[in-house]
C-alpha cells in the first residue's frame, strides 16, 4: 500500500511531465491529440493520488485543492468525449501551480511563500 509521501510525489512528479509537454497556447493542445492524451492521462494520476490521501492527511492539510483535483478526474475519466479542453487548460495555467507549490512544501522540498 502506498503512502502519503508516495501518493504526493506521484502527484508532484505528474505535474513535472505535464509541464514538461505543455503548448504555449491552448490551441495548440486542442490540435494535438497526442499531446492532450499526454496531458489527460497525467491529470487522472494527480486525481488518483489526491483521493488516495490518508483522512489523517488531508485533515492536516485541509486545503480544496486536494477535493477539486479528485473531482476533475472524475470529469475526465466518466466525460471523456466531452471534455471542455479551455478547462483543461486553466487547470494548467492555475491550478497546477499552486498544486505543485503545496505538494513541495509539504515534502519539504520548498517552504512556504508568507502572505
Amino acid at each position: 500500500m502506498r503512502n502519503d509521501r508516495a501518493r504526493l510525489e506521484d502527484i508532484r512528479d505528474a505535474i513535472a511531465e505535464i509541464e514538461k509537454r505543455t503548448p504555449r497556447e491552448c490551441e495548440d493542445l486542442e490540435r494535438d491529440e497526442m499531446l492532450r492524451v499526454w496531458v489527460l492521462y497525467h491529470l487522472q494520476i494527480i486525481g488518483e493520488a489526491c483521493r488516495g490521501l490518508s483522512d489523517d492527511f488531508r485533515q492536516r492539510h485541509a486545503e480544496d485543492i486536494w477535493s477539486s483535483a479528485i473531482s476533475f478526474r472524475n470529469v475526465l475519466v466518466h466525460q471523456y468525449f466531452g471534455i471542455d479542453i479551455e478547462a483543461v487548460w486553466q487547470v494548467i495555467a492555475r491550478d497546477l501551480p499552486e498544486l505543485r507549490s503545496l505538494v513541495e512544501c509539504v515534502l519539504g522540498e520548498r517552504t512556504p511563500r508568507s502572505s
